[in-house]
């Protein structure tokens, strides 16, 4: 059975620069954020709450940034369609190599060797990443090598039966990927192993009101605590720090397999 929340804004932060976010990542208090757009993509670092980054690398301009993760002392970020990762000294934001990838890039996010590892008790740096988890905006989510990024398999994402399609940012948390769903203001939790989404948000309560239609909801970042996450959008003024309440479906499924409203 599908469990569904909607989510309660605790606090609203600014978005140092106002990214075209393609990936949000935070660990503590400390901010990574991949900026996409060809000839202006970064990543940036800042601390939470801060209205400047303290930290940001230019990528070259014939490189659109995409999602992120963390895989010991580095930062991996995606691109869009140059078939290319790159991998960031996470403290000097230093380019230490490049990794071939084999789809487009869309959402990245790192597993634990033990998906019950209690992270809290470690630093970031010294989690051991079993493998990397990646969207490239269709229905399927791909298990890769976390230092190669040699796909392992292939997880199909359905819902209620039918596939879910758009899956974009993604964030790992409780045993589950998190995903934002581009276009929508629904995140869904899929189990890695069998693409069963087990988990509908209703997240409407964090949005930012824009005329244009790609400054949509895309950046999610799990928080320390369970059922807490830092939600932002494409050149929004904000970063949303979310709670996770139990709710009844309200037509939260039907929004998801809908799909974008574009």
């Amino acid at each position: 059975m599908v469990r569904f929340y909607r989510v309660q804004v605790v606090r609203t932060l600014p978005h140092p620069g106002r990214a075209f976010t393609q990936g949000l990542l935070v660990e503590g208090e400390t901010v990574w954020e991949s900026s996409g757009q060809y000839g202006t993509s970064v990543l940036r670092r800042y601390q939470l709450g801060a209205s400047r980054p303290a930290a940001e690398a230019g990528l070259a301009p014939d490189l659109f940034a995409e999602g992120i993760c963390r895989v010991g002392g580095a930062i991996v970020q995606l691109t869009w369609r140059e078939r290319v990762a790159l991998r960031w000294d996470a403290g000097t934001l230093a380019v230490a190599e490049t990794v071939g990838f084999n789809r487009e890039g869309w959402g990245i996010c790192a597993v634990p060797v033990d998906n019950f590892v209690d992270s809290r008790r470690l630093r970031p740096v010294d989690i051991p990443v079993g493998e990397v988890i990646t969207s490239d905006g269709t229905s399927e989510l791909v298990r890769r090598d976390p230092v190669t990024l040699a796909p392992r398999a292939v997880v199909h994402v359905r819902c209620a039966g039918s596939r879910v399609r758009w899956l974009n940012d993604l964030a790992w948390a409780g045993g589950l990927v998190w995903a934002n769903v581009l276009g929508t203001s629904c995140l869904a939790g899929i189990d890695p192993g069998t693409g069963a989404v087990t988990d509908v948000v209703d997240a409407r309560a964090a949005r930012e009101r824009h005329a244009h239609p790609q400054m949509m909801m895309n950046g999610i970042a799990a928080l320390g605590r369970p059922g807490e996450f830092l939600l932002t959008g494409k050149g929004w003024r904000s970063v949303r720090h979310v709670r996770l309440v139990a709710d009844r479906d309200r037509g939260q499924v039907r929004r998801l397999l809908a799909g974008p409203a574009f």
